[in-house]
């Protein structure tokens, strides 16, 4: 499902510095997906916590395509994982000094030079500091709840409306099978009549019973209330699986194939021009439905 959240906090001071000690942003948007797939946008100095996060969004997010971005401003210097690697800047500094008293020359490091190189400064491998971790964690917490919140608002607006368009294939499944009470009387003259006047061409006389077999096997053919009674129970069970609630999402695809399924029999099975008429604007209805799950969790 669509969404968005996010979280703020300024943290982490300490006696020396009283300003915090770090600042943070939390975003989280997301479209729908069939799967859960998270994509992340974070400081490499919090890289190592990302599978931590991980289990955490799972615990409360089964699908769709999960954008999280984490927006982290550090202040004090002991917590930007910065440090210098003292014993080769001492070894370089060393090889210089040598070889400047080899050749009888004064020398002053400029010590400047080494902001330069890159290769001399190195991230500290003790790790994320544990409180500014448990406070990150906590904030991506609140950012997930309120990225859950705006989903369930828009949840509420696909129950009304898939309950609105549920009622509306409930009355299409009455209004076809009242058509197909209709026909069946209909169908069985239509065929007897057929039959009657094949024979009367060709000078044979009619069999009572073999007319009236031909008839019942024909008229079978065209019968739809087994199709009609199982689109009736999948309309049944996509009601109380939005009554349900929870993660019904793919449940109701499922659903909604069986509910295909069944009236492209019924509309092709019945030879009607009402029942196929009615069984368009049913799939009709059926495909807006599937647009529609297609968002939900």
């Amino acid at each position: 499902m669509t969404g968005y959240g996010r979280s703020s906090t300024q943290a982490g001071g300490d006696v020396a510095n009283a300003g915090p000690g770090w600042s943070y942003t939390w975003e989280i948007k997301s479209v729908n997906s069939r799967h859960l797939d998270t994509k992340w946008r974070m400081p490499p100095s919090v890289r190592s916590l990302e599978q931590e996060w991980e289990g955490l969004v799972r615990t409360k997010a089964s699908r769709g395509r999960v954008e999280i971005y984490l927006h982290l401003s550090i202040y004090r210097p002991d917590l930007l994982g910065v440090r210098l690697n003292r014993p080769l800047v001492r070894a370089m500094t060393e090889e210089v000094r040598a070889l400047a008293e080899n050749d009888g020359l004064d020398f002053l490091p400029d010590y400047n030079r080494f902001f330069n190189i890159s290769s001399l400064w190195e991230e500290d491998s003790s790790g994320v500091d544990a409180t500014m971790a448990e406070s990150l964690s906590q904030g991506l917490s609140d950012a997930l709840d309120d990225w859950n919140a705006s989903r369930a608002k828009e949840g509420e607006s696909l129950y009304a409306d898939l309950t609105s368009r549920l009622a509306t294939l409930k009355s299409l499944h009455g209004d076809i099978s009242a058509r197909v009470a209709e026909l069946g009387p209909e169908k069985a003259k239509a065929i007897e009549e057929r039959l009657t006047a094949f024979l009367a061409k060709h000078d044979l006389a009619p069999d009572e019973n073999m007319l009236l077999q031909e008839v019942a096997v024909l008229s079978d053919k065209l019968d739809v209330s087994e199709e009609l009674t199982r689109l009736k129970a999948h309309l049944n069970l996509m009601a109380e699986l939005l009554e349900a609630g929870g993660e019904c999402g793919k449940r109701l695809d499922f659903t909604l194939q069986e509910c295909f399924r069944e009236i492209n029999t019924c509309g092709n099975k019945a030879q009607d021009p009402q029942v196929s008429h009615m069984a368009v604007d049913f799939k009709a209805e059926l495909e807006k439905c599937r647009e529609q799950v297609q968002n939900l969790e």
